[in-house]
Formats: structure tokens, sequence, C-alpha cells
């Protein structure tokens, strides 16, 4: 089992280019900067409540939509996961964790599978068209947590429980995610090399 537990990785394309710096055992401190507020924010409460320092600095075509940057820091953040867990010896692996927000409630359960499946319910009839901030579209949440889950090969299952209010929803998602994903990575002095019957993840 590796002690450090970090990452850091730097992604350029034609349409976005992102430098992120991940550590697993840190304290919640973020500085993030993905050029798109509404994002920056939920990034924050992401490293906030899951307990991970986290550092992300995005660019990209804006101009045209915030789709490609959002995405792509995304893709980023589920590979630096990946890359920080190494070979997961001692995690504790499972995490579930149910966040309300005055009107919204949401559920995340992680498992640290390394097999990629994301399933996602809930969310109000309308949501995805909804612009919060005037510029992240409701569609986008679930566009991130399909690229992090993808990337970093977890097994999630998101569930919008009640909401009314968009940044309320988006919010509980991001923050039942960040709880879940904190007691998932989580180190667990009891358990030996992998915890698995197979023997890997």
């Amino acid at each position: 089992m590796t002690s450090d537990r970090t990452a850091h990785i730097e992604r350029t394309t034609s349409e976005s280019s992102v430098d992120l710096t991940l550590n697993l055992d840190g304290t919640g401190t973020s500085k993030i900067d993905t050029s798109v507020p509404f994002f920056d924010h939920m990034l924050t409460a992401f490293a906030k409540h899951s307990l991970v320092d986290l550092a992300v600095k995005s660019t990209g075509d804006t101009s045209i939509d915030i789709h490609h940057t959002v995405e792509d820091t995304g893709i980023v953040l589920g590979t630096a996961i990946a890359q920080a867990l190494g070979d997961k010896a001692g995690i504790s692996r499972f995490g579930d964790a149910l966040v309300p927000l005055d009107d919204a409630l949401a559920q995340a359960v992680i498992d640290i599978s390394g097999r990629p499946y994301f399933v996602h319910s809930g969310e109000p009839a309308g949501f995805e068209h909804h612009l919060i901030g005037g510029h992240f579209t409701g569609s986008m949440v679930r566009h991130v947590f399909e690229a992090i889950t993808l990337n970093a090969g977890l097994t999630v299952h998101l569930t919008v429980l009640a909401g009314r209010d968009p940044h309320h929803i988006a919010e509980a998602e991001f923050k039942a995610f960040a709880r879940a994903f904190r007691q998932a990575v989580s180190l667990d002095p009891r358990v030996k090399g992998i915890p698995s019957t197979k023997g890997a993840l």
C-alpha cells in the first residue's frame, strides 16, 4: 500500500486545458478555477466534504459552451482519483451518504470496484434544461459524474430523493457524492491488502 495517495495530471486538447492536483489524504482545502463559477462552487464543496485537497486550473472554449471544459475537468478528476488510489490496498472500498440541502435530498452510494458503472435518477423534469447561475445547465451534473465514474473505475448510484430548487439539487448531489467518496477511499486499519475476494480491484 502506498503512503502517498496523490496525483498531478495535465491534459490539453483543442477544446480545453486542465491542470489538476489531488491528495486523497488531505484536509479539504481547495484552489479551484475552472472558468465556470458554479462548477468552481461544486468542486470546492466536493473537496471540503470529502476531505481531499484539490487544485484545479481549467480553461477552454467557454465562449461556445461550458460543456467541454466541465466534462474534461471531470475526466481528469476521475483519472487522478484512479492514479491516487494506486493498488487500492487497505481502503474501506464502500461509501454511502444521504445529504439534505434545504428542500433537496440526495443519496450517493459508491463502490471502488474497478468496474465503471453509473446509475443516476430522481432529478425533476426540466432540471437538465435549467441554467444554474445563468451558465451551468442542469444536464452537466450527470455529465460530470459520468466522466468521474468512468475514468476512476467506480460504481456509483446517485439518487435525488427530493428537491425543488436546481441549485440545491445539484449541490446536494455533489455533497452526497463527496461524503460517500470520503468513506470509500478512507484507509481501514483492519483491512489487510485488497478488499476483494478476487484479490484485485
